[in-house]
């Protein structure tokens, strides 16, 4: 008989610890799944470097049945086009010249009115070019008894469920009775698309698989693909044997290649940049990779593919960060953990590969598939804080490649050793033509942000050794620019800027409110990397550090920027609370003053007049004109103030740009200029899923400085997190 323990051997036992989150089970109740299409979330597979979008047969079989916004498309890191040029460009292509105060003349890629610049062929073609386009289209192939095409219409019991912990969508539904399941996965570290049909309609070749290659379109957005052109461009077979085809297809310059292997089956060509792949009794498999290397590796077994997907997807879900609201009394808990993994699918595919992301990621096209660099932490900032910092850091290899380029791009303007990154561009680093690119400078302290939250992830040598150039030349340009007025002793910020709130003359507008904090506080982050590196603090950054410019605030309120009266008093009159706004009504858009205590909790922010100018904002701005990403910003405004309870309702506030689809994905709205009609311009914009990870990590495990277990959410919820680090 086992002995009683004594109360000495009781009170000697450890403590048991916290149980740990069933991730499975979390992740498993956020699984998505169809029983009809929704026309504006189709679901998306990928790997970070390479995304396929399918509709509710598993492939991209019925595009007509998408809105225009929500294309079935297959698209990679690394696949961008370009047409010719109209003429030989050199570097100086599409600058001009622009006065800056103190500096004499800078050269910009300015634009006044793109109306009339898209009628300059140059111009037009450094705006659209280089652009994202997709690779391929892979799609059921499927027939009636009687050769008859299968419509939409004509397939019954369609159920699709996209299981988050595996990577795996499987879609299933009849046709004339039969069963067919397709499940789809994309290859974990390959290009590849792997693909599974099982169906009583594969013997007979009534169920097959097709894979089309197009052209690119002119009209670029949110779709690139040409179907209508088919001689504008080659798709040659380069190996062929019945089981595999090899294809290089060239659209001008851009030189692509493609594989498509049917272990067990058969593939044909099947008339001009199409093939067909058969299968043989009730199973058809196909891997279809994409590439640019001039010979496609071999492929790889496909039941280690499928169990080397698997446990990707296991290994992600596993390691890192999660949080479980579950036991929260609120009963909105259960929506934002759904929000919460959903996004977390997301970004792992949209926000997590070797380029910083464009606005749509892998999904679609938005200004021409290009990257916005001043929205890169709120893609992907939060893998850092949220125990995948090797993810942020994919993505931070593209700065320091283009660190020279950067530094010369300082030069031209005249700095020393300063890196000055562009706003919107492809890969090659050339800012996009515009009236307002070119002046936008809350890029500029983000490689500091980025490196120093990497940092905190792993406070070692390599770390500091890895970034370390990255942060000097950053920190030479935020030292560099400001330009010191000898009067007074301060340091100031334009003209000519184009803050956070787009919505100010860059010609006339000085000192916004989140770009000289956020400089200010780039710089005092360089200085501390120099000091971990065992170097003297750089004199020249502690000036510009200790005479920045404060930031504008009028009536114990802070503003956008310095030197526009009656700011608030403007936002809270009659006509600009109405529908129809004056262009003087400038409270829409981005809140941007609120950043400097929500993003980088800015020591120098008055806690009280951050306190009034939340109030502010909740009574008078225009909430159908906040963007995804500024409800997960003004909600860490609101946690770093201790108002928890306001933090929740501003991550869950009801408006156009903050409705999150069965997906996860959030529409982007404008408004018309009648201030009314609400425009969909877009069905995802990935900032809002970023940004959303960073503020729910930071509430849930605090940032420098608070106290307590998450406190940026209130009594009454249950908040148990694991693998998340405090933000500054």
């Amino acid at each position: 008989m086992r002995p009683l323990l004594t109360l000495a051997a009781i009170l000697a036992l450890p403590a048991a610890g916290p149980v740990p989150i069933d991730r499975h089970a979390l992740v498993e109740r956020h699984a998505v799944t169809f029983t009809t299409i929704d026309r504006d979330a189709p679901a998306m597979i990928g790997n970070g470097e390479i995304a396929f979008t399918a509709d509710i047969t598993g492939l991209q079989t019925f595009p007509e049945q998408y809105a225009r916004q929500a294309p079935l498309l297959t698209m990679a890191q690394w696949a961008w086009h370009s047409f010719p040029p109209p003429r030989p460009l050199d570097a100086e292509a599409g600058l001009v010249q622009v006065p800056v105060p103190g500096r004499g003349s800078q050269p910009y890629a300015y634009v006044r009115d793109l109306a009339a610049a898209a009628k300059d062929p140059v111009i037009a073609w450094l705006r659209e070019n280089p652009h994202r386009f997709s690779l391929g289209r892979v799609s059921l192939d499927m027939h009636h008894a009687d050769g008859r095409p299968v419509r939409f219409e004509d397939l019954t019991d369609t159920v699709q469920h996209l299981d988050l912990w595996t990577g795996t969508l499987t879609s299933r539904f009849r046709l004339d009775g039969e069963p067919v399941t397709v499940t789809t996965r994309v290859h974990p570290d390959r290009d590849m698309l792997l693909v599974e049909v099982r169906s009583p309609l594969v013997a007979s070749g009534r169920v097959a698989v097709r894979v089309a290659y197009p052209g690119v379109s002119r009209a670029i957005n949110p779709d690139p693909s040409d179907w209508a052109h088919p001689e504008a461009y080659r798709t040659r077979i380069i190996a062929r044997r019945p089981d595999r085809i090899e294809i290089r297809n060239r659209i001008d310059q851009t030189v692509t290649t493609s594989s498509v292997t049917a272990p067990g089956g058969t593939v044909i060509p099947a008339g001009a940049h199409r093939l067909a792949i058969r299968g043989h009794g009730d199973r058809l498999v196909a891997m279809v990779g994409f590439g640019r290397s001039p010979h496609p590796a071999p492929a790889p077994d496909y039941a280690r593919a499928v169990a080397a997907t698997e446990r990707h997807w296991r290994d992600y879900w596993t390691h890192g960060g999660i949080v479980d609201f579950s036991g929260s009394h609120d009963p909105r808990a259960a929506e934002l953990e759904r929000r919460v993994v959903l996004s977390q699918y997301l970004a792992a595919i949209n926000e997590a590969g070797s380029l910083p992301p464009q606005e749509e990621g892998l999904f679609s096209n938005s200004w021409n598939g290009k990257f916005h660099l001043e929205m890169h932490p709120w893609h992907s900032a939060h893998f850092a804080s949220w125990g995948r910092p090797a993810l942020l850091e994919r993505s931070l290899e593209w700065y320091r490649a283009y660190l020279p380029d950067a530094i010369a791009e300082g030069r031209r303007h005249g700095l020393n050793a300063a890196a000055w990154w562009p706003k919107m561009s492809g890969p090659e680093g050339r800012n996009s033509p515009s009236p307002i690119n070119p002046f936008i400078l809350w890029q500029q302290p983000h490689p500091i942000y980025l490196a120093e939250l990497v940092w905190r992830a792993h406070p070692d040598r390599a770390t500091l050794d890895r970034y370390a150039p990255l942060v000097e030349a950053t920190a030479n340009m935020l030292a560099g620019w400001p330009r010191l007025d000898p009067a007074t002793g301060r340091y100031h910020i334009g003209p000519p800027v184009v803050p956070v709130q787009e919505n100010h003359d860059p010609f006339t507008t000085a000192d916004p409110a989140f770009e000289v904090e956020y400089f200010r506080w780039g710089l005092e982050r360089a200085q501390a990397w120099r000091e971990r590196r065992g170097l003297a603090r750089n004199p020249q950054w502690d000036k510009v550090i200790a005479g920045m410019a404060p930031m504008p605030m009028q009536d114990g309120r802070y503003v956008p920027v310095a030197g526009e009266p009656g700011f608030w008093a403007r936002a809270a009159s009659p006509e600009c609370r109405g529908d129809a706004r004056p262009p003087l009504c400038t409270n829409r858009d981005h809140p941007s003053f609120l950043m400097p205590f929500g993003l980088i909790g800015s020591a120098r922010v008055d806690r009280a007049a951050m306190a009034r100018t939340v109030a502010a904002t909740d009574a008078d701005w225009d909430m159908r004109q906040l963007w995804g990403w500024d409800f997960p910003m003004i909600a860490m405004t609101a946690a770093r103030l201790g108002r928890p309870e306001e933090a929740v309702d501003w991550l869950l506030r009801d408006a156009p740009n903050n409705r999150w689809g069965a997906t996860g994905m959030t529409p982007r709205f404008d408004l018309a200029a009648d201030g009314k009609t609400e425009t969909r311009l877009a069905d995802t914009y990935f900032p809002s899923n970023g940004a959303l990870l960073l503020a729910v990590g930071m509430m849930a495990a605090g940032w420098q400085g608070s106290t307590g277990h998450a406190p940026g959410f209130p009594a009454g919820w249950s908040v148990r997190v694991e693998g998340i680090r405090p933000l500054p």
